[in-house]
């Protein structure tokens, strides 16, 4: 299995669940510029969307999008308690706060990062984003986990995106409880993994 990733991108979310669930795994990096991925062979072909995640499995299959990969990792090992099983309410209360972080949270990250987007798109996505950590604060107080009583894949996912509000320049302040929530985040050992692996600590 080859999880396909770009250094501290959303692809990260999948690199962290993969190790919380104990599973073997090649991890390959994609040059943003060229491509090309460190196995050789040219990104585009492998996943012609373009963008990370992307998880190959032994035999040939492609796995792509966030919301799939991370659900398909969980399913590896359920002993490891990354998601409750199908076909529960408790599943597809996962799968909402999945869709919530998918839709809500990284998109409205991503206008940030891009220095093209004209100040007007970026002004609206931040006002939008602040409107869903409002409303996301109150939820985690007293809390260390989006949702249920241990780490999930949603989390593997928030935390990612959290983490980028400083490279955007997003101060937390107004949001203490997410900013406790981000600290236990990357305190776990797996997640340190993960961002040493990616060579973004030491």
């Amino acid at each position: 299995m080859k999880l396909y990733y770009l250094p501290a991108a959303c692809s990260q979310a999948s690199n962290i669940a993969l190790r919380e669930a104990g599973l073997t795994f090649e991890l390959v990096k994609v040059d943003r510029h060229t491509m090309q991925a460190a196995d050789g062979l040219d990104f585009m072909k492998v996943n012609p969307k373009g963008y990370v995640p992307t998880l190959t499995l032994d035999d040939g299959t492609v796995l792509t999008e966030n919301l799939c990969v991370l659900q398909y990792i969980a399913d590896r090992n359920p002993q490891a308690k990354l998601a409750p099983p199908y076909g529960t309410m408790e599943r597809y209360r996962l799968i909402e706060w999945l869709a919530f972080v998918s839709s809500e949270i990284h998109k409205n990250y991503s206008p940030l990062f891009r220095a093209k987007d004209s100040t007007e798109v970026r002004q609206y996505a931040l006002e939008l984003l602040h409107k869903r950590l409002d409303y996301l604060d109150p939820l985690l107080t007293g809390r260390d986990f989006l949702y249920g009583d241990s780490f999930t894949i949603a989390d593997c996912y928030l935390g990612v995106v959290l983490g980028w509000s400083g490279h955007v320049q997003l101060d937390l302040e107004r949001w203490p409880q997410l900013k406790r929530y981000l600290h236990t985040f990357h305190a776990r050992p797996q997640v340190r993994a993960a961002q040493k692996a990616e060579g973004l600590a030491k």
